[in-house]
């Protein structure tokens, strides 16, 4: 393999990773980075969007209208969530964790029972091209856009509407926003719904790559919360440059020793990270800002 092509390979599999990070982590990033809700059923909302996403695209649809599908679905569950549940344990975070926890364990059950052990999966779209000797699926690069696309979207969202001015301020002083008039029921419900409907965008994005099985949120659980982890709370300082730091890893070690190596080279990262910076990449760039 020639210099260009081992590069070529490398800088693929390098934005195949950050993809996957980054659209894993960005929903989490907003209902846990934001909220402070510890979202164990983050994996449930990513596996709601990729079925709602297949099952509409066996119905006839065309794929980017299926994903618009699944991530709908996801954000109407999450509304759904917020009401039910989560608006009750606001006071109480670490009670978010229990509560979470079974719902994950309901939707798998639920899911298993209702639709079965698998569900017919999505081709993947657009082919392949060739680099030298290795074949790369066109498809991965445009998960890689999209991932870029979604920072950009969240940035714009919660930094220029209205709506995100007031999102912060109800999150950070939620009696002082209340007392200015704001509608905090209602900006919790929107905010959550948004956290789950990035997930079910990316359980969307993802259903072509993927077996379709009830346990699938599991693959992206864990990446998630170390994304966020080591991005710490500000989801726009900190998920970009913690995707790509964990990209870096998680990519090196795959591709040194295999899948296995880079699971664990991404838990020493963040075992290091969080050891050197408590508060995260984003607590690190904002300390050096003040």
């Amino acid at each position: 393999m020639d210099i260009a092509t081992l590069a070529f390979s490398a800088l693929y599999q390098f934005g195949d990773a950050f993809a996957f990070l980054v659209l894993s982590a960005c929903g989490l990033a907003v209902i846990f980075g934001m909220m402070g809700v510890i979202n164990l059923a983050h994996g449930e909302f990513i596996m709601c969007g990729a079925y709602v996403t297949a099952a509409t695209v066996h119905a006839g649809l065309p794929l980017p209208l299926g994903i618009l599908c699944g991530t709908l679905a996801s954000a109407f569950v999450g509304v759904l969530v917020e009401l039910l549940v989560i608006r009750h344990l606001y006071e109480r975070p670490l009670d978010t964790i229990v509560a979470t926890w079974g719902l994950s364990l309901i939707a798998t059950q639920g899911t298993l029972i209702l639709v079965g052990s698998t569900m017919a999966g999505v081709g993947t779209p657009f082919g392949s091209f060739q680099v030298g000797a290795y074949s790369y699926s066109i498809y991965r690069i445009v998960l890689f856009v999209a991932a870029l696309a979604v920072l950009a979207a969240l940035y714009a969202l919660f930094n220029w509407t209205r709506f995100g001015v007031l999102a912060r301020a109800t999150i950070q002083v939620p009696h002082m926003a209340a007392a200015l008039g704001v509608d905090t029921r209602l900006i919790y419900s929107l905010t959550f719904a948004c956290g789950a409907g990035l997930a079910g965008l990316a359980g969307g994005l993802y259903a072509p790559t993927m077996t379709l099985v009830p346990t699938m949120g599991a693959t992206f659980i864990m990446e998630a919360f170390v994304t966020v982890v080591i991005g710490g709370a500000d989801v726009f300082l900190g998920t970009a440059p913690a995707g790509g730091l964990l990209a870096i890893v998680k990519s090196g070690m795959t591709s040194w020793q295999g899948q296995l190596f880079g699971q664990i080279g991404l838990l020493i990262a963040v075992i290091i990270v969080v050891r050197v910076l408590p508060k995260g990449i984003s607590g690190f760039v904002l300390r050096e800002r003040t």
